[in-house]
């Protein structure tokens, strides 16, 4: 990555050196570097004086809010601001849409792995029925949501193998039956009738919810931006992509923010800024927040694999399908981990997506933004997979021919829940991250919850849950290892010029500081 190539800060910096740098490290601020020792690094002072010749280079606009970050959840939330007030829109991203999460994701929009009675039921259950409503709308415009969103009710089910996963069914059955949710329990020949490929022996057997539908990232995402672009003619909707936020623009007056300053622009809100980077937010809010005594939000990138197997034949499938286990999978813990062995689990999940491939998963690993497809992983899931459809076997030697591996980094929240709302020193900063694997499922919910507290309309679902102040009071940031003051300034340092999806790896490779994790305490 471009970003670890670029050199440390040296510890006698001069002032000039900063403010002719072609590409600033700290955009608009002078600053001045005193060495408190000759070992130590160097100790930062901000000066107040604006650097014009910086400033002159970048585009000034202004908008009344700005949403950071281009996936499923930045997108809903412009577009709901669009449909639902006269307000201007502007959306940055550090590259295109659907490059994070979003564009990973097999696009379920399920409830047979939610809880009834949950913190994120409603906001699920609200969620399912606008995806439904927008099917609908399309349908009543002539459109075929197949085509437009890659919509299809498939209906999934909900699988077990043992006699143990078998009394988690029946429970599950029984307490959805009861939410209005149809869903009936399918025993092993049942199951064998509606999935003639699946294996799960004579144990074995199902939850069946038959509303359950899912969706294509790329081109429902594709349709939402279509139709915010339709709003650019009357100056209300700005795009601004491949142009990574660089540091937030406060007041001096007052030191309430008003801008976001990226490597090309200069946005001011007059409404509202929204971080809905997914799993950069946390990193984000890092960088930007440096100098204040907000509290990190604790959103860690979770590494999953997808596996991609086109024009194949071998399985044909009529539903969605998820192993019981997927449940427990989901809200695995985070566990502290080196740079050899990263913690993962695997459980079978499997789809077939509006082309027809069958689309396999899946897998889910703390190991920071590593990009990287590891073969052991994608082997993990093929084993995992077999083990239901025996056909998979065959794969083992040609998958090169026949898959395409996606990998993507799930936005995690230790709570298990994600972090909806405004922070309450910054009223017009807000947050909506941390929705792990279900940001398609959740997004249309999120999108609606936003829109209604910037507009100060009544909720139509309890937003307290997901509020950003006071949530965080039980965990505490905890480490390996001391870290030296003036080694968390250089780290700071370098936070304002580097590409901020690589933070996590500077601040281990170049260094070496102990790997930080939010951990609930003893």
């Amino acid at each position: 990555m471009n970003s670890l190539g670029l050199p440390l800060p040296k510890p006698h910096l001069s002032r000039q050196t900063l403010i002719s740098n072609s590409k600033p490290l700290i955009p608009f601020l002078e600053w001045r570097l005193r060495s408190q020792s000759s070992k130590g690094f160097p100790f930062l002072r901000r000066e107040r004086t604006r650097i014009h010749a910086t400033t002159a280079l970048l585009q000034h606009s202004e908008h009344d809010v700005v949403v950071v970050g281009a996936g499923i959840i930045g997108l809903s939330i412009a577009r709901q601001l669009l449909l639902e007030s006269d307000l201007s829109v502007a959306i940055v991203d550090a590259g295109l849409p659907c490059s994070g999460a979003t564009g990973a994701g097999q696009g379920y929009i399920w409830m047979a792995h939610k809880t009834p009675g949950s913190d994120t039921w409603e906001l699920a259950m609200r969620s399912k029925y606008l995806w439904e409503e927008l099917a609908e709308s399309l349908q009543r415009r002539g459109l075929d949501p197949l085509q437009v969103l890659g919509w299809k009710k498939t209906g999934s089910l909900l699988i077990g193998r043992t006699s143990e996963e078998l009394a988690i069914l029946e429970e599950r059955v029984r307490l959805l039956s009861h939410t209005g949710l149809r869903v009936e329990f399918l025993s092993s020949n049942s199951l064998l009738s509606r999935e003639p490929a699946l294996e799960v022996g004579k144990e074995g057997g199902a939850a069946f919810f038959p509303d359950d539908c899912q969706i294509d990232a790329f081109n429902t995402a594709s349709f939402i931006e279509k139709g915010n672009k339709c709003f650019a003619s009357k100056g209300r909707y700005a795009e601004f992509y491949n142009d990574p936020a660089k540091c937030l623009v406060r007041s001096e007056r007052n030191g309430v923010a008003e801008a976001i300053q990226t490597s090309k622009n200069i946005l001011y809100f007059k409404k509202a800024l929204v971080f809905a980077a997914g799993a950069w937010t946390g990193c984000l809010m890092r960088s930007l927040f440096v100098e204040t005594d907000i509290v990190p939000v604790p959103v860690k990138p979770r590494k999953g694999h997808l596996i991609v197997l086109e024009n194949f034949n071998g399985i044909q499938l009529n539903h969605g399908l998820m192993e019981v286990g997927y449940m427990d999978h989901q809200f695995a813990s985070y566990q502290p981990v080196d740079n050899t062995q990263h913690f993962s689990s695997v459980s079978m999940t499997a789809t077939t997506d509006m082309n027809g491939n069958l689309v396999l998963g899946s897998s889910r690993q703390f190991s920071g933004f590593c990009k990287e497809v590891e073969e052991p992983i994608v082997k993990s899931i093929l084993e995992r997979a077999a083990e239901f459809f025996p056909t998979l076997n065959d794969l083992f030697h040609n998958l090169n021919e026949n898959g395409k591996i996606r990998v993507g980094f799930r936005p995690y929240m230790p709570d298990g829940k994600p972090v909806i709302g405004p922070i309450l020193r910054f009223p017009k900063v807000f947050l909506a991250t941390g929705h792990e694997g279900s940001g398609l499922s959740l997004a249309l919910g999120t999108a609606e919850m936003v829109a209604d507290m910037i507009l100060d309309n009544p909720s139509r679902v309890d937003c307290k849950p997901f509020s950003v102040e006071g949530r965080f009071s039980h965990w505490v940031l905890k480490s390996s290892g001391k870290v030296d003051k003036k080694q968390l300034k250089c780290i700071h340092f370098v936070n304002q010029f580097m590409d901020l999806r690589d933070c996590e790896h500077i601040r281990r490779l170049s260094f070496h500081s102990p790997t930080k994790f939010w951990k609930k305490p003893d």
